[in-house]
């Protein structure tokens, strides 16, 4: 799994965020028999944050899940093959979920965008691992229709499918 961009709308006083997903996308790239990479999403998925304030980013409680069987790679015998045995294998897993221990400020990005290390717990495939991903605050804004703030998100890092048993 490669990259979540996610843009979030807050909805109380302890902030919990729920995803937009107009503006939200699960995507990977693999490389395919070390030749070539196939990239996809996953078109069903869903995330939530929970923070102490609408700035206090390093409290925050992150969760993920994931459709398994809604992987996307635009090849309808690919994606069958994706949710069998040999990979997926969603009629048995049909989730796959990250669970945030912590996220820490460790810096700033060229653009000046606030970057953070984000380090949980991932299940896939029946099997659980500890991952960490780079995840980039691209900014808040008040939404012009909700009047509720908005967080950007850009969430990266490689996982290891062969920790997961996927062949």
């Amino acid at each position: 799994l490669g990259l979540v961009t996610t843009a979030f709308g807050a909805y109380a006083a302890t902030m919990t965020w729920g995803l937009d997903k107009a503006h939200s996308e699960v995507s990977f790239n693999v490389q395919h028999m070390k030749i070539s990479e196939v990239s996809g999403t996953f078109e069903e998925y869903d995330a939530s944050i929970t923070t102490n304030g609408q700035d206090n980013f390093e409290s925050a409680d992150v969760s993920v899940t994931i459709d398994a069987s809604s992987v996307n790679t635009e090849n309808k015998k690919r994606d069958k093959h994706l949710r069998g045995e040999d990979f997926f294998n969603v009629e048995k897993y049909p989730e796959i979920t990250f669970n945030a221990d912590g996220m820490e400020k460790v810096g700033m990005t060229e653009d000046g965008n606030a970057k953070y290390k984000l380090e949980g717990k991932m299940t896939m495939h029946g099997q659980t691992q500890q991952e960490t991903f780079t995840a980039i605050h691209n900014g808040t804004v008040k939404d012009p229709f909700s009047k509720k703030p908005k967080a950007g998100w850009q969430i990266r890092g490689t996982v290891n499918r062969y920790d997961y048993g996927l062949k």
